[in-house]
């Protein structure tokens, strides 16, 4: 149970960087600090925007029963699994171009994994 919990924490986290890059990734920041506060504000409004912060906070929750069930360095070593996930899936979703050190960089992270996990 304590890596299905793993398991969920980073799906959502991964979720909700996607979903934020999704809805926010054509637009820009306006220069003013006061049209920038408005800005982000306005965004929180946006459904799929306030759906990642509640994939963060479901995470958050699966992170702590996560924590009763497993030693944290067993389970925190997974948690970089959401950087090579968000890394594929920005490249097929986003079109974001995955070029060689980006390939060899999530190599290197999974094959850290498999020795951290041993």
């Amino acid at each position: 149970m304590g890596y299905v919990l793993v398991a969920s924490t980073i799906l959502l986290t991964v979720y909700g960087q996607l979903a934020i890059k999704w809805q926010l990734g054509g637009q820009e920041l306006p220069d003013g600090f006061l049209e920038k506060i408005g800005f982000l504000m306005m965004q929180l409004l946006n459904p799929w925007v306030f759906s990642s912060f509640a994939a963060a906070f479901i995470a958050a929750v699966c992170w702590m029963a996560a924590m009763t069930k497993l030693p944290i360095s067993q389970a925190y070593p997974f948690m970089s699994l959401a950087f090579v996930i968000v890394i594929l899936v920005s490249g097929y979703l986003f079109n974001e171009p995955i070029g060689v050190n980006k390939i060899v960089g999530a190599a290197l992270i999974v094959a850290g994994l498999v020795f951290i996990s041993r």
